[in-house]
């Protein structure tokens, strides 16, 4: 029973939490089982070999931590710094906002590169720092891969290209939580050193599993990292998965077999084809905003999300209002507006088992909050702008070919 009921199915398009598919539901249907019995462990063991593949890294060692995406940020950052050491972060939207409140809490000089809410990472800025850091002063760059407060993707490969450019050793430190198993992510081949998702977003599990993949790099910097860590410490999950048990700490078993069943949906589907449904999604929510005369939050198409699109309002509208219009007369859930875009932008969520009649519900549905709300939309616009669109390319479904 809901909480707070309502007929029919909630419409769930916020950029996380996600929709949970129905196999991923059965599979966490199972009582609690003991996590040193042959059979956890050797569950565990799949896993974590498995879960390299949506990073996709051969190289890397993963690690499965009870937590949410704050915490592997802090795992990330704990186990490859010490206190002190220079960080190059970009602040674009509230999600790269409070890792980089992490990161000074957490005793780092933190090195800011700030753009406007809405575009991408400033790369001309971190070449400029790159080019006079003859000294390597920098140990670290941090940067959000897909900003969802904004709708904006940044190009993890023109990063890698800087560091390169200037042979410097830095760490590549990426948070993947709004876009690995939806957006093209390429550990091994951008250099990524650590790179970190949530179990709630485009893998469409609850919440709960802080997913990290390390770089042989990372782990050794591991070694002589002097930050204070306990429950997120590498070393710890190294010294289990060496005596083949895997687990410093109980595990959630039930999240355990719940990745195991979103793992094989994803293998089933392919990850290259779950990340050209992401593609087809994006581009239509972007369709429909633009028949609807609204804009688009991110500046530029070549920052566009395929997982979150932030539509910016006119002045006179609280975007605030469409979000609670949608839940309280539609059972739609809608993204708000945070911080700097609080009131000016509402987010759709296009991420996770989720498929195109399904985003045309949801913007049926927003285009029902708009004419609510006073915007003089004319209704089936942005479907039609959508339907078109998908229907010129839509594949056909792998499996029942």
């Amino acid at each position: 029973m809901d909480y707070v009921y309502a007929p029919g199915k909630n419409h769930l398009f916020v950029p996380g939490p996600v929709n949970i598919p129905e196999p991923v539901l059965r599979a966490m249907n199972r009582n609690n089982e003991d996590y040193r019995s042959p059979a956890v462990p050797a569950l565990t063991k799949t896993l974590l070999e498995d879960v390299k593949k949506i990073f996709k890294s051969t190289t890397g060692t993963t690690f499965l931590i009870p937590t949410t995406g704050t915490g592997a940020w802090e795992s990330a950052l704990t186990n490859t710094l010490s206190p002190g050491d220079r960080i190059v972060s970009f602040l674009i939207g509230q999600f790269s906002l409070l890792w980089i409140d992490q990161q000074q809490r957490l005793n780092f000089n933190v090195d800011v590169i700030e753009s406007d809410w809405g575009q991408g990472a400033n790369l001309d800025v971190l070449e400029s720092k790159l080019a006079t850091d003859g000294g390597h002063t920098i140990k670290a760059i941090c940067i959000v891969h897909n900003e969802t407060a904004t709708g904006v993707t940044n190009d993890l490969s023109k990063v890698r290209f800087l560091l390169d450019k200037y042979k410097h050793p830095a760490l590549l430190l990426v948070d993947g939580v709004s876009s690995i198993c939806a957006l093209d992510f390429r550990m091994d081949e951008w250099g990524v050193d650590v790179a970190l998702t949530g179990s709630q977003k485009a893998l469409s599990l609850p919440t709960g599993l802080g997913i990290i993949c390390a770089s042989p790099k990372a782990l050794e910097a591991s070694k002589t990292s002097k930050s204070v860590k306990v429950f997120f410490d590498w070393k710890d999950y190294l010294k289990f998965y060496n005596l083949g048990t895997y687990w410093p700490y109980t595990p959630s078993i039930q999240l355990l077999y719940g990745l195991r069943a979103a793992l094989d949906l994803l293998f089933e589907e392919g990850l290259d084809n779950v990340i050209a449904r992401h593609s087809r999604l994006g581009k239509a929510t972007r369709l429909a905003v633009e028949a609807w005369g609204l804009k688009n939050c991110t500046q530029k198409e070549e920052w566009f999300s395929d997982t979150v699109t932030a539509v910016l309002v006119p002045s006179y509208i609280d975007s605030a209002e469409i979000v609670r219009r949608a839940w309280k007369r539609y059972n739609l859930s809608l993204g708000l507006g945070l911080n700097k875009v609080a009131g000016k932008v509402f987010s759709i969520g296009h991420l996770g088992n989720l498929n195109e009649l399904q985003l045309l519900g949801c913007l049926a549905g927003v285009e029902m909050i708009l004419k609510d709300v006073g915007y003089p939309v004319k209704l089936g616009s942005g479907v039609a702008a959508a339907s078109a669109y998908l229907q010129n390319n839509i594949p056909l479904i792998p499996s029942r070919i």
